[in-house]
């Protein structure tokens, strides 16, 4: 049992450094390079055949993510009975916990915003000539901005958790 939950661990980690690694590398390397006088007629155009090549994997870390993380607090100890009848949520362990999954959610909901609605409208508006493209990318871009730093206070959540910062 205890190798199943270690190689769950593991894959959930591994997971986890997909997801905020290829953020991290698109705000710190793609993007920059892509803000240079040559790539300016390409960008938004790359930018967008990067995420369409990248959502696949992107969704199935975070399906492994999620499943993951439910394996990892059954191998706890807790039971779905915990979950529904609410004694997974006490104590300070539980509530932290309890945070983290708000945040979860917040970055799947704001991660299929991005993906199934932001991006292939601005492509859509681009596409037509419209004015209006330029503010939807923005949006897009801050909203990728902000799913970066709602990934990170998972993580931080993620240590605090499994090293007793509660």
């Amino acid at each position: 049992m205890r190798s199943w939950y270690l190689f769950s661990v593991w894959l959930h980690l591994l997971a986890a450094a997909i997801w905020i690694g290829s953020m991290v590398f698109l705000g710190a390397a793609v993007i920059p390079l892509l803000r240079k006088p040559e790539f300016l007629p390409v960008r938004t155009a790359m930018l967008y055949q990067l995420g369409l090549r990248f959502r696949w994997l992107g969704w199935i870390v975070l399906g492994v993510l999620l499943v993951t993380g439910i394996l990892n607090v059954g191998f706890r100890g807790y039971t779905w009975a915990d979950f529904w009848q609410g004694t997974l949520w006490q104590g300070p362990w539980g509530r932290m916990l309890a945070w983290k999954l708000v945040l979860v959610l917040l970055v799947m909901v704001m991660s299929a915003v991005h993906d199934f609605y932001l991006g292939p409208r601005t492509m859509q508006l681009l596409a037509r000539g419209e004015a209006s493209a330029e503010n939807l990318r923005r949006t897009a871009s801050y909203l990728g901005r902000l799913m970066t730093l709602l990934s990170l206070a998972i993580l931080a959540l993620a240590v605090l958790l499994v090293r007793g910062g509660v």
